[in-house]
């Protein structure tokens, strides 16, 4: 805001400077959101009633929609057992990590680091489903099962089917699930900025005329927090709904 001309904030501005040595605040967040979702859950489970209290009811809404609306739905009632605490997890941390972006103080939503989704979905979802579809089908089995097409001609099976499946498997997969739910916390956070930022500049620097223009841009932050935090549930939901829809695929028997 030099000579009193409004500078945009742009990606470089979103991200705090390192608190000690190479520690950001990123980093101390996705600490703090592990401790913060087992704490959640392991005090919950300490005294179950019949009749649950908040904090129960609370987990166990959680754990529902987890087990029941996200990993059955997806793998199928056969197969999604094992797989309710992978997809549980991954579901509650991404969204206590999105959710970080509307708590006062903190505001910063950790997945708008694209480090944190890749790892997510590159170290964590991707080598799961390939791994629980070969272990069910066989590597031979798995690979047939992926790329067979009954009925296609040779050629078009070789060099047009199969490596558009290749790269779509093993590479366009994990990447666009990490850079959906890092695209839409990275998009929501600069865009409240961008007007609390406008705002305040109008407010302080601009003529009498258009500084009652500064009360709608501060408006405009608040209704695009609140539509953030939407966004940020619906992003969780999607990231492990997808997570648990390639687990599903790979197990599956047909293709």
């Amino acid at each position: 805001m030099a000579d009193n001309t409004f500078t945009p904030p742009g990606a470089r501005d979103l991200f705090p400077p390192e608190i000690v040595g190479w520690v950001t605040k990123p980093m101390i967040l996705v600490v703090l959101s592990t401790f913060i979702i087992a704490g959640f859950f392991l005090i919950t489970a300490r005294r179950l009633t019949i009749v649950p209290n908040r904090l129960q009811f609370a987990a166990e809404t959680i754990y529902d929609f987890g087990r029941n609306t996200i990993a059955r739905e997806q793998i199928g009632g056969k197969d999604f057992a094992p797989y309710v605490p992978f997809i549980l997890s991954l579901f509650t941390f991404v969204l206590v990590n999105n959710i970080f972006g509307i708590i006062p103080l903190i505001q910063f939503p950790t997945m708008a680091h694209i480090g944190f989704p890749a790892a997510l979905a590159i170290l964590l979802v991707f080598p799961t489903y390939h791994v629980v579809g070969i272990r069910r089908h066989g590597l031979r089995g798995y690979l047939r099962n992926q790329f067979s097409y009954p009925g296609v001609p040779k050629p078009v099976l070789w060099f047009l089917l199969i490596p558009t499946e290749i790269i779509l498997k093993f590479f366009f997969d994990p990447v666009t699930l990490a850079i959906r739910v890092f695209a839409a916390m990275f998009a929501g956070h600069l865009l409240v900025v961008v007007f609390v930022l406008g705002g305040e500049f109008l407010l302080l620097h601009a003529g009498p005329l258009v500084k009652p223009v500064s009360l709608l841009s501060f408006a405009l932050a608040i209704a695009i927090t609140l539509l953030e935090a939407l966004i940020q549930v619906l992003q969780a939901y999607i990231f492990a709904t997808l997570s648990a829809h390639y687990i599903g695929r790979a197990l599956a028997a047909d293709h």
